[in-house]
């Protein structure tokens, strides 16, 4: 199964996140929105590889399927960036039926488990920055493992799995204009992990998944302040980085570990610079819980003297005026369903 290309055009996008399960469904190709839903979830139960919470999952999956009036039995399904590996290399420049062989042959050096235990798919982005000989790859695996417990936990229920796509990619294909021409970051908080994916010319040119995360932040001012859980939680979201409100406790209590955050986005971003020739980058779209922690996104742009925006997973979605304030409340969250909803097979 292509974690790339699928071949039917009537299909749904599904994001199986930790806390929720959403999915979105448009029409193509004119990208108008026919239904989205949610169901939150227990990260106990989705982050479990017991046979019980699995099948627990896999009916509350069914059971959202069901509520949106779903017809169709199509789904392409995200790949959290915890079970993908993704990359962008550089290969030697030749013919398609020769670059997959080469790529298969050099997937050991290049992916993260055994060749023989995981799946691969690629795609070719264009000419190296850095080398006229070779070309640029986007390159994906996964755990044979992981695709077939999902494969079995949908199939299951009904569904027909058309693709996989890692979580990073639909992401950017919701927030990043099509049209977009300057180079763009995509910043995706999560509750464990923060995605990073560079876009250029419309492809993404580098990926990141940084190890801190939405509870990072939390964990560091229950620490510093000696609170408990929601406590922590109660301030971090109506409080955070503003130095001005409780005497600047809860913002010296999490700077710390948000600035471990940006040290490792200052780090991607003289990557790319190095990498393609010092390539400004235009702005820097934020989405999933940094969306909503307060003077985040100031923060970022001092940090950085980059324009910075929340993101709008619906920019590329076509729907009625009067449903503008209802999807944009739910934006932050729904960006990987748009982005596979989004995807052209």
């Amino acid at each position: 199964m292509s974690l790339f290309n699928g071949k039917i055009s009537d299909f749904f996008g599904l994001d199986i996140g930790t806390i929720g399960i959403r999915l979105v469904k448009v029409a193509n190709p004119s990208n108008t929105l026919q239904t989205y839903a949610y169901m939150p979830v227990d990260s106990k139960i989705s982050m479990s590889d017991s046979k019980a919470d699995q099948q627990q999952l896999a009916q509350s999956i069914k059971s959202l399927v069901a509520k949106s009036g779903i017809k169709t039995k199509n789904v392409a399904v995200g790949l959290p960036s915890q079970h993908v590996f993704t990359a962008v290399v550089d290969i030697e420049r030749l013919n398609k039926e020769e670059l997959s062989k080469t790529i298969r042959l050099q997937a050991d050096s290049l992916i993260p488990t055994p060749i023989s235990e995981s799946k691969i798919d690629w795609e070719l982005l264009g000419n190296s920055p850095i080398d006229k000989t070779k070309v640029e790859v986007l390159l994906s695996s996964v755990t044979n493992k992981y695709v077939e417990d999902r494969l079995d936990l949908l199939e299951n229920i009904g569904l027909n799995v058309i693709a996989f796509e890692p979580d990073s990619l639909a992401i950017a294909r919701a927030l990043v204009a099509p049209d977009a021409l300057q180079a763009q970051m995509v910043l995706d908080m999560g509750n464990f992990s923060t995605d990073l994916v560079m876009v250029l010319n419309g492809s993404p040119r580098l990926i990141r998944s940084i190890p801190t995360g939405y509870d990072s932040i939390i964990k560091a001012a229950i620490q510093n302040l000696n609170i408990d859980d929601n406590q922590a939680r109660q301030f971090v979201s109506k409080f955070g980085l503003n130095a001005q409100k409780l005497e600047g406790q809860i913002f010296h209590a999490i700077s710390g570990t948000v600035d471990l955050l940006i040290n490792e986005v200052d780090k991607s971003i003289k990557f790319f610079s190095t990498r393609y020739h010092g390539t400004p980058i235009e702005r820097i779209i934020l989405a999933g819980n940094a969306t909503s922690l307060p003077d985040f996104p100031v923060y970022v742009a001092n940090k950085f003297n980059i324009n910075v925006e929340v993101g709008n997973a619906w920019r590329n979605v076509t729907f009625s005026p009067d449903r503008q304030n209802e999807l944009l409340a739910l934006s932050a969250q729904f960006a990987v369903a748009v982005g596979l909803a989004e995807r052209r097979v």
